[in-house]
């Protein structure tokens, strides 16, 4: 499982279209549709119904809690690192004495 497919997996339940979904996580419609199916095959079934409009399938309401603490757990690792992470010095061989 990849995070790019948990995003958009969760961008798809909020929006419950494809295009929209899509245009929101900044991919095309295909690489959108190509990752959701992916997912699915690694869950081991459809997390959409998509006719006649997009809904969750029950797995796909069982699995999006998870998920969801997934993107968020990812976010706040992020945000932790970053806060832990020493930020460069500049150089003090190029500055210049006034």
């Amino acid at each position: 499982m990849q995070m790019q497919q948990v995003r958009y997996f969760l961008a798809l339940c909020e929006e419950l279209n494809f295009t929209r979904a899509a245009r929101r996580c900044g991919v095309s419609q295909p690489s959108l549709t190509t990752a959701i199916s992916a997912l699915e095959g690694e869950l081991g079934g459809a997390l959409f119904d998509r006719k006649p409009s997009i809904v969750l399938t029950g797995l796909g309401r069982v699995v999006r809690p998870y998920l969801d603490e997934i993107a968020h757990n990812a976010d706040y690792a992020r945000e932790v690192a970053r806060t832990l992470t020493p930020r460069p010095v500049a150089d003090r061989s190029t500055r210049r004495l006034l």
